[in-house]
């Protein structure tokens, strides 16, 4: 990670609003690298690339909110 990325990169504040039983292969396992396990699940996480991708991947069974 370059030193104007690690500057850039804030926090990011994801909650899960779905559940993942009956989705397609995959976001299961995306939501628990995520670290998502259950509805109302919160998580505060590095905003990075890979973490953008995966919330976009999901999108649709989360919430999504910039952190301070």
């Amino acid at each position: 990670m370059s030193e104007q990325t690690k500057l850039a990169a804030g926090k990011v504040r994801i909650t899960q609003v779905s559940s993942a039983a009956g989705r397609k292969p995959g976001q299961k396992e995306t939501l628990v690298g995520l670290g998502l396990n259950r509805i109302r699940a919160t998580r505060e996480l590095d905003d990075t690339p890979a973490v953008r991708g995966m919330i976009r991947k999901v999108a649709h069974l989360l919430h999504v909110e910039e952190a301070s």
